[in-house]
């Protein structure tokens, strides 16, 4: 396997492929990120819109994600939007309803000494409610995008020519069995570095929970 990591990136431009995989990670992990921190954190505080929303939101969650891709390439073709459009949809419905449910566990205290001395809604979303959950809507980010690197072969090997996905597919019409084992380390390592990363990132961004972990 060593040696096939080293022909695919020596000699097949194997980090073409690597590159390619990853933004489209990227950017259809940010677009859901969008999407589901705003809809999730008003769902959290608002009773009325988690009410309204959460009958859209719940179902899709026991979809599986593969299930759109007709529907995708029906209504973007077999280009580079069906495969962030399938990424997206692997992660933003469970996304959604789990920042709903890190904003819903911030302490009740919180709020009302908020309420107490005068702030305003806006004031307690943005102020008392954001800060309070940022610590579990990161970690929730973390293990949401270890979710999304699970759609990923699925979303290459329709019509694809470039990525790891892609890559793996045509391993496997030659029975290329250390090509495929390459491409399956190689996404793990790359899922191992994000999350170091996100790890990294919850440990600078809130310092404070540092000091109370020892």
């Amino acid at each position: 396997m060593i040696s096939a990591l080293y022909t695919l990136f020596a000699e097949q431009s194997f980090h073409l492929d690597v590159w390619s995989s990853l933004r489209r990670i990227l950017i259809s992990f940010s677009l859901a990120v969008l999407v589901a921190l705003p809809l999730g954190l008003l769902m959290g505080a608002f009773p009325r819109v988690e009410a309204f929303f959460n009958p859209l939101v719940s179902p899709f969650r026991y979809l599986p994600a593969p299930a759109f891709i007709p529907l995708l390439l029906m209504w973007m073709g077999a280009d580079e939007g069906q495969k962030i459009g399938l990424l997206f949809l692997g992660v933003i419905w469970f996304l959604t309803t789990l920042i709903m449910d890190t904003v819903k566990s911030v302490r009740m205290e919180l709020i009302e000494t908020a309420l107490t001395l005068g702030a305003s809604r806006r004031q307690v979303l943005s102020s008392v409610l954001l800060r309070a959950a940022a610590p579990g809507i990161v970690d929730t980010c973390r293990q949401m995008l270890a979710v999304s690197w699970t759609y990923l072969v699925i979303a290459e090997i329709v019509a694809t020519t470039d990525g790891i996905g892609a890559m793996m597919m045509r391993a496997r019409r030659f029975v290329n069995v250390d090509d495929i084992m390459a491409g399956i380390v190689i996404i793990g390592l790359l899922g191992l570095i994000l999350d170091m990363l996100f790890r990294g990132l919850h440990w600078w961004w809130f310092p404070h929970l540092r000091k109370t972990a020892h």
